[in-house]
């Protein structure tokens, strides 16, 4: 079986997902879709993609669920990958070593040289984070984008994985989860950020920041609650001035 690094990792790069502006358009996953099809764990295949059995490797997925009841009601979007974690059982599982955590950053990755397909590290992993490609006969996930992140033949703000850097609510974060002076550390102590099933002991790095409460009045937006009355001639009886330009101009 694999070992993990003697030494825990120092630098913990991983992902904060919010899920409270996460809106469920699945950009990340079309992203990192598009971005691994060609990268470090290329190619990622889909088998029968428009048939009644479609299969494919995916390493991001956005799942929904309605949550509460009347006006308490809200849905939540929950995107999933892999969580990177300190004692992931899908590293230790792996009878080739082909499943290995890096002891520079943590991450957590698949050498497709070595790896037999047996499918254990699936099984050990209580995410359902690992992928298996048919055609290639391997395993696959989340890679943090590696090839990516340190690529300096990218600008240095592009150097964040795919899923980052398309997000349109900027519900995703990047950034060493080792470092407690970090961004994404102290956004996670702000926040209250969590664990996704801390009960499995496998200690993800990656962590999740909660829905806030919902807005049920205009105070909460800082918006007035009335629009503050002005003596405002209309534009008929003044007859003159900008907007009765654009007026007679439009009237034509």
């Amino acid at each position: 079986m694999t070992s993990l690094p003697q030494s825990p990792p120092a630098t913990k790069l991983g992902l904060v997902i919010d899920l409270d502006t996460c809106v469920g358009c699945h950009a990340c996953a079309v992203n990192c879709k598009e971005w691994n099809t060609g990268g470090h764990s290329a190619p990622l295949t889909d088998l029968e993609p428009y048939g009644e059995s479609p299969l494919g490797v995916w390493f991001n997925r956005i799942h929904s669920f309605e949550a509460g009841d009347g006006a308490e009601g809200r849905t939540v979007n929950f995107p999933k990958s892999c969580l990177h974690c300190d004692e992931p059982a899908c590293v230790t599982v792996c009878p080739t070593g082909a499943s290995y955590k890096r002891e520079e950053d943590g991450i957590v990755l698949v050498n497709p040289d070595t790896c037999i397909g047996c499918k254990l590290c699936s099984w050990a992993c209580p995410y359902g984070a690992r992928e298996y490609d048919y055609t290639d006969g391997v395993m696959k996930k989340c890679t943090l984008c590696v090839d990516r992140i340190y690529n300096e033949n990218l600008e240095e703000v592009d150097r964040v994985p795919a899923c980052v850097s398309t997000c349109p609510a900027s519900a995703r974060h990047f950034g060493d989860l080792g470092d407690p002076n970090s961004e994404v550390s102290q956004l996670v102590a702000e926040r209250g950020g969590y664990d996704l099933m801390p009960e499995m002991e496998m200690q993800p790095v990656n962590k999740y920041l909660p829905p806030r409460p919902a807005k049920t009045s205009t105070g909460d937006t800082g918006a007035p609650a009335a629009l503050p009355d002005h003596d405002i001639a209309p534009v008929e009886a003044t007859g003159r001035g900008f907007l009765a330009w654009v007026d007679r101009t439009l009237s034509r």
